[in-house]
C-alpha cells in the first residue's frame, strides 16, 4: 500500500549549518519568510512520503498518517507494530511547526533521546518553558539520567502550542552545537547518527578497559570538537573533583551522545597520537572519508529509506504498576480487609479508618469513593475531596485518582499551594466531580467566600486524618463543618472519611485518658465509628509486613577537639554581643540581656538564637540610626552563633570534615556579600582557628564512632541481601547532606548512590527541594536499582508509596508514637527490618515508651468499638459542644484593615525598604515568563 503526498511550498528557506555552508542566511525566530542568497526567494521545495504499512489487528487510526496531511485516508487493521517510510526531500519543510512535523518528531523521538542532554539547550528554550518545565528537566536529569530527561523534555517540546517553539528548538540545538541532531531533524533524515550505532555498542561495551587504560585529559583537546563545550567543561570537572577514572567514564557517556559522524575517527587519532593501548582495540571502517552535498533542483528528488518502529505506549498505569489501555477499565483488585475497613463508610457513617501502612488504604479510599458517586439517582451528583498535606503525598494521590477514575467518565483535577495562583478554585470545584486539595487551599477559599460552605460537597476525606489537632489545616476545615453542624442549618452536610495509619494517644498515661483523645479526634472529625481489621486479620498480617525493630545504643566521640574550638569562639561571639547590651543599660528588653550558660550545639540553643532575633525585629529607640546599628549587629553576631551551633550539630552527628565544611561554605557567602567590619572581625577570628580545626577535622582518631556503626549496618544488610532498600531518616536537612556526602565518599558504601528528600519550607539560606525535585528523588528512588538508598527528613515519614523499601534506619531520629509507627512503616517490604540508632539512652528508652504507647492505642480502640453505637455517638456530641463553647469564648475580633501608608523596615539592620503603597502582585507565572523573555533579549 502507497500514500503519496506531495507539498509544492514551505514557509522557510534552508537554515543552519549546512544551510550557512551554501551561502543561505537563515531567516530570525518567529519571522514568516527567508531567503536565499542576497534577495532572492527560495526555491519552492517539494517533500514526499511513501507509506509502507505493514502488521494487523483490530482497526486502529495509525500514529503516522494523520499527521502527514489532512488529505491522507486513514488505513484499516493498523496495528502500530511497524511503520516503514520513505521519505523523499528536496529543500526543507516549514519551520512553523505542522501536524506533520509534529508527528516526524515524535516518530523520531528515540534519536533525539539518545543524543541530546537536554539540559544544554534549557536556557535558549527560556521564552517557551517555564520555570517549573525546566526544574522538573533538571531534577529528571539528577535523579534518573540523561535519557529521562530527554524524553520529559520532548514530552514537553510536543504539548507546546506557541508559535515559534519549533524554530526555537531549532536554533537552541545550532547554538548549543548540536549540528548532526540539527542537521537529521531539519531534512528529517537520520542516517548519518543512525551509522553511529554500532560504534557506540562497541564503546558501551569497552567502557570498562577505557576507563581504567585512557587519560581522558591527554584526548580532550583533540576529541573536543565532536563534543559540546559544556561537556568539555563537565569532563574536566569531573577529572579536578572524582579523578582520571570518573573523568573517562563521563568522557564515554559524552561520546555515547555525540551527533558528530567523524567521532568515531577522531577518538581513533586521538588515541593513536597519545599512543594509548586502548587505540588497538578501537576499530573503525575506512572506508568512508566524506560525503559532498549538493543543492538538488526542483525536479530532483533525493530518496532516503528510513524505519519507523511505532511503540504504544500505556496511557494507564494501574495501582499494581500493570499498564493496560484505557478502553480497558479495570475493575479493583479489593482484598477482604479492605472490605471490612471500607463497609461502615458505604454504608453512609462517618468514619475513621485506622489501618497500617502498606495495607492499601488508597485502594479503599478508590473503593468508598467510587461507592459514594455511583449511588446519587438520575439528575443528582456527589462531589469528593480529597485532602493530602504534603505536596509529594498530593501528587501521588491526584495521580492515582486521575488514572482511576477518568477512566470510569468521571472528571478530576487538583489544587495545591504551587498551582493555586493560575486556577480559578470555584469554577474547579463546581466543574469536577473528584477535587485532590492540600488542605489550606480549602481554609483560604472559605474565609474568602470563593466556596460559600462544606455543603457543595457530599465527601469529604482526610488522609492523615490524625493531624486534625490544634490549629491544623484539617481542624480549620471541621470547625467550619462543626459551626455549621451545631448552629442549626438546614443545609446538607457532606459525609467525613478519614484514614490513617495510627490515631495516637496524645500525653495519655493510661487506657482512659488513651480513650479520651482518641473520642476528641473523632469529635473533630465528626466519626462515629472507628474502622479497623478485625474479621480479617489473618489475611493482613500476609500483606502488610511489620518490620523487626532494633535498637542501637552507639557511643560518641571520647573527645571532641572540634567542639572545644567552636564553643570558644561562640564564647568569644556572645561577649561581642553581650557587649551591644551592656551599652544600652536599662532599656534592653529582657529576653536580649539574659545571658547564660546554655549547652552549644542544641536545639534549645537554636530556640534562643531565635527569641533574641524575634525580639530585635520589633526593639525600638529614639535614635533610629543607633537602634538600626544595634539591631543590625545583634542579627550578625546570632547568625553566626546560630551557624556554629548548627556546626557543632553535623559533627555530633556526621563528620567533622562536613561540619568545617559547612562552616567554610557560610564564610564564604559572606565574604561575597556586604562583608562590613562586624563580618570582617567575625570572619577574621574564625580563620585564626580554621588550621588548627583543619588538623583537628582530618585526624583519622576523631572519626564518629556513629558513622562506623552505619556503616557496618549498611554493609552487614546489603551483604545478606545486595537487592536491599533503604531509607535512612534523619532530623535535618544540613545533616542530610552531611551524610550524603559521608556515603558518597566511603568507598565501602559509594556503590549505595544516595539519593535525598528534604521538605520545600525556607530555612535559612535554604529554600528546600522543589517539587519536581521531590518528585524525581521519589520515582528514582522506587524504578532506578542504582538509588539503593534514600535519605530523608521528615517530608517522607507520611503517606508517601514506597512500598520497595525493606530497611529503615532511624538515626537519632525519634518522635511520637504517631510518627513511630509512620516512620516503620515505610519498610513494606516482606523480611523488612527497622534500626534506631542512637548515642543517648533517653532516646532508646523513648522509643521503647511509644511501643508501649502504641500497644495501649490499639486496645483503647477496641474498647471503644465495643460501645453501642448511640453512646459513642453521645459522647462525640458532648465533647464537640464543650469544644465549640471554649472556640466561642477565645474567639478573637477580625483585624481591622489599616489602609495607611507605612514605611517597610529591613528586618535585619531597620533601614528603609519602601512604603506599603509601592507593592504590587505580580502574578508569578507572568513574572517568570518575562523575565525568561528579557534575559533571552539580552536585557537583564
Amino acid at each position: 500500500m502507497k500514500i503519496t503526498k506531495q507539498f509544492p511550498g514551505v514557509l522557510w528557506g534552508p537554515s543552519g549549518p549546512a544551510a550557512r555552508r551554501a551561502g543561505q542566511r537563515r531567516p530570525q525566530r518567529g519571522g514568516s519568510g527567508g531567503e536565499v542568497g542576497r534577495g532572492a526567494a527560495p526555491a519552492a521545495p517539494r517533500l514526499q512520503f511513501r507509506f509502507s504499512l505493514s502488521g494487523c489487528g483490530s482497526p486502529a487510526a495509525p500514529p503516522s498518517a494523520r499527521g502527514f496531511g489532512k488529505s491522507l485516508p486513514d488505513p484499516v487493521g493498523f496495528k502500530g507494530s511497524g511503520v516503514r517510510v520513505r521519505l523523499g526531500l528536496a529543500g526543507r519543510p516549514a519551520a512553523v511547526m505542522t501536524a506533520e512535523q509534529r508527528r516526524n518528531l515524535h516518530a523520531f523521538g528515540d534519536y533525539v533521546r539518545k543524543t541530546l542532554d537536554p539540559t544544554h539547550i534549557l536556557s535558549y528554550m527560556a521564552p517557551w518553558f517555564r520555570d517549573d518545565m525546566v526544574q522538573y528537566v533538571q531534577a529528571e536529569k539528577n535523579n534518573k539520567g540523561t535519557m529521562e530527561a530527554a524524553s520529559l523534555f520532548l514530552r514537553y517540546l510536543l504539548e507546546l502550542q506557541e508559535e515559534g517553539w519549533f524554530r526555537g528548538f531549532l536554533d537552541a540545538l545550532d547554538q548549543a552545537g548540536y549540528s548532526g541532531l540539527y542537521e537529521a531533524i531539519e531534512s528529517w533524515d537520520f542516517q548519518k547518527i543512525e551509522k553511529l550505532e554500532e560504534h557506540r555498542a562497541l564503546l558501551r561495551r569497552l567502557q570498562p578497559v577505557f576507563k581504567t587504560r585512557v587519560n581522558p585529559k591527554d584526548i580532550l583537546p583533540d576529541i573536543s570538537e565532536c563534543l559540546i563545550d559544556q561537556e568539555c567543561e563537565e569532563i574536566i570537572q569531573v577529572c579536578s573533583n572524582k579523578g582520571l577514572m570518573a573523568g573517562a567514564e563521563k568522557m564515554v557517556e559524552c561520546l555515547l551522545r555525540s551527533d558528530k559522524e567523524n567521532w568515531p575517527k577522531t577518538l581513533k587519532l586521538a588515541l593513536e597520537k597519545e599512543e594509548s593501548v586502548f587505540s588497538e582495540l578501537w576499530t573503525v571502517e575506512q572506508g568512508a572519508k566524506g560525503v559532498e552535498t549538493k543543492d538538488l533542483g526542483d525536479e530532483e528528488i533525493e530518496t532516503s529509506e528510513i524505519q519507523i518502529f511505532y511503540k504504544e505506549e500505556p496511557e494507564y498505569q494501574n495501582l499494581s504498576q500493570n499498564s493496560s489501555p484505557p478502553s480497558e477499565v479495570a475493575p479493583l483488585k479489593i482484598r477482604n480487609y479492605q472490605l471490612e475497613l471500607a463497609l461502615p463508610a458505604k454504608e453512609g457513617k462517618n468514619t475513621i479508618i485506622c489501618a497500617p501502612t502498606g495495607c492499601g488504604k488508597t485502594l479503599v479510599s478508590l473503593l468508598i469513593c467510587e461507592h459514594h458517586l455511583k449511588k446519587f439517582p438520575q439528575g443528582r451528583k456527589g462531589k469528593v475531596v480529597f485532602f493530602a498535606i504534603h505536596l509529594p503525598l498530593y501528587e501521588q494521590q491526584k495521580s492515582v485518582f486521575s488514572q482511576y477514575f477518568e477512566r470510569r467518565g468521571y472528571k478530576v483535577a487538583g489544587i495545591s499551594g504551587a498551582t493555586s495562583e493560575n486556577v480559578v478554585v470555584d469554577q474547579i470545584v463546581e466543574n469536577n466531580d473528584i477535587i485532590i486539595l492540600t488542605p489550606q487551599i480549602l481554609v483560604n477559599s472559605l474565609k474568602d467566600g470563593t466556596i460559600p460552605s462544606l455543603s457543595v460537597f457530599t465527601l469529604m476525606m482526610f488522609d492523615e486524618c490524625h493531624n486534625t489537632s490544634k490549629h491544623h489545616p484539617y481542624n480549620m476545615i471541621m470547625f467550619n463543618y462543626l459551626d455549621q453542624k451545631l448552629g442549626g442549618s438546614s443545609d446538607p452536610l457532606p459525609q467525613v472519611v478519614g484514614l490513617t495509619a495510627s490515631v495516637g494517644v496524645g500525653d495519655a498515661k493510661n487506657r482512659d485518658e488513651a480513650m479520651e483523645h482518641i473520642c476528641k479526634l473523632c469529635a473533630s472529625l465528626d466519626a462515629s465509628v472507628i474502622s479497623t481489621v478485625k474479621d480479617n486479620l489473618q489475611e493482613l498480617t500476609e500483606v502488610v509486613y511489620k518490620p523487626e525493630k532494633n535498637f542501637r545504643k552507639v557511643e560518641s566521640r571520647t573527645t571532641d577537639g572540634f567542639k572545644c574550638i567552636i564553643s570558644q569562639l561562640m564564647r568569644e561571639t556572645e561577649s561581642l554581643a553581650k557587649s551591644i547590651f551592656d551599652e544600652l543599660g536599662a532599656v534592653t528588653p529582657e529576653n536580649l540581656s539574659r545571658f547564660q550558660n546554655r549547652d552549644f550545639g542544641t536545639q534549645k540553643y537554636e530556640q534562643w538564637i531565635i527569641a533574641v532575633q524575634k525580639a530585635c525585629i520589633v526593639f525600638q529607640l529614639p535614635d533610629k540610626a543607633e537602634e538600626s546599628r544595634i539591631c543590625k549587629a545583634l542579627y550578625l553576631y546570632t547568625s553566626h552563633l546560630r551557624k556554629y551551633n548548627d556546626a557543632l550539630i553535623i559533627s555530633e552527628h556526621a563528620r567533622m570534615k562536613d561540619a568545617l565544611d559547612y562552616l567554610k561554605d557560610f564564610f564564604n557567602n559572606v565574604r561575597a556579600a556586604g562583608f562590613d567590619e562586624t563580618e570582617q572581625d567575625l570572619t577574621r577570628r574564625f580563620e585564626e582557628k580554621l588550621p588548627e580545626l583543619e588538623s583537628v577535622s582530618m585526624d583519622p582518631s576523631n572519626e564518629n564512632p556513629k558513622l562506623k556503626d552505619l556503616c557496618f549496618i549498611l554493609q552487614e544488610e546489603y551483604h545478606l541481601n545486595p537487592e536491599t532498600r533503604t531509607i535512612l531518616f534523619v532530623k535535618t536537612r544540613a545533616l542530610v547532606d552531611a551524610l550524603k556526602k559521608w556515603i558518597e565518599e566511603n568507598p565501602k558504601l559509594s556503590f549505595l548512590k544516595p539519593g535525598i528528600l528534604t521538605g520545600r519550607g525556607k530555612t535559612t539560606n535554604n529554600t528546600g527541594m522543589t517539587l519536581p525535585a521531590q518528585k524525581c528523588a521519589l520515582d528514582a528512588f522506587r524504578t532506578n536499582g542504582d538509588n539503593k538508598i534514600l535519605i530523608a527528613t521528615s517530608v517522607a515519614d507520611e503517606g508517601i508509596d514506597i512500598a520497595q523499601c525493606n530497611l529503615v534506619i532511624l538515626y537519632e531520629y525519634v518522635g511520637n508514637v504517631i510518627k513511630m509507627i509512620q516512620t516503620r512503616g515505610r519498610g513494606r517490604a516482606k523480611g523488612s527490618k527497622c534500626f534506631l540508632l542512637t548515642s543517648n539512652a533517653d532516646v532508646i528508652e523513648k522509643e521503647k515508651m511509644n511501643m508501649y504507647k502504641e500497644k495501649m492505642m490499639n486496645d483503647s480502640i477496641l474498647s471503644l468499638q465495643a460501645w453501642d453505637e448511640a453512646i459513642f455517638k453521645e459522647k462525640v456530641c458532648q465533647i464537640q459542644i464543650h469544644e465549640k463553647s471554649i472556640r466561642d469564648s477565645q474567639g478573637k475580633a477580625k483585624p481591622v484593615l489599616d489602609k495607611k501608608n507605612k514605611k517597610l523596615l529591613c528586618r535585619k539592620c531597620k533601614a528603609f525598604a519602601c512604603y506599603t503603597a509601592d507593592i504590587r502582585v505580580v502574578e508569578p507565572f507572568l513574572l517568570s515568563r518575562l523575565l525568561a523573555l528579557m534575559e533571552a533579549s539580552t536585557l537583564l
